[in-house]
């Protein structure tokens, strides 16, 4: 069956989460997850097993890479590579972003 043609913020903002998981998955083709992420109050992730880009979908805060910190907002782009440690930190109430799971696991090598 093909993934669907797309996924709106309103479908995202009420799609379930799964057991065990703290975001909500919309589609999935071959090795690609979208999934929409909406912490409150804190952001408890721990690092993944795959690559991932965070596209901001609405709010603004700070975002920790490993000894990286940078400010973003609605419409940033944040690449995190597998097992690297990440969150995001003083996040507006409104925050949440896509989130693209891609590649094998433990990561694509750097081209």
């Amino acid at each position: 069956m093909p993934a669907p043609l797309s996924a709106t913020l309103a479908d995202a903002a009420c799609a379930p989460l799964q057991p065990g998981r703290a975001s909500a998955l919309l589609l999935t083709h071959g090795t690609l997850e979208l999934r929409y992420y909406a912490p409150r109050g804190s952001d408890t992730q721990t690092p993944h097993s795959r690559d991932e880009l965070y596209i901001v979908a609405r709010g603004s805060g700070w975002f920790v890479r490993g000894a990286e910190r940078v400010r973003f907002a609605t419409g940033d782009a944040l690449f995190v590579a597998a097992g690297v440690p990440h969150r995001f930190e003083d996040f507006s109430d409104d925050f949440g972003t896509w989130v693209v799971f891609y590649g094998a696991e433990g990561g694509e090598r750097p081209g």
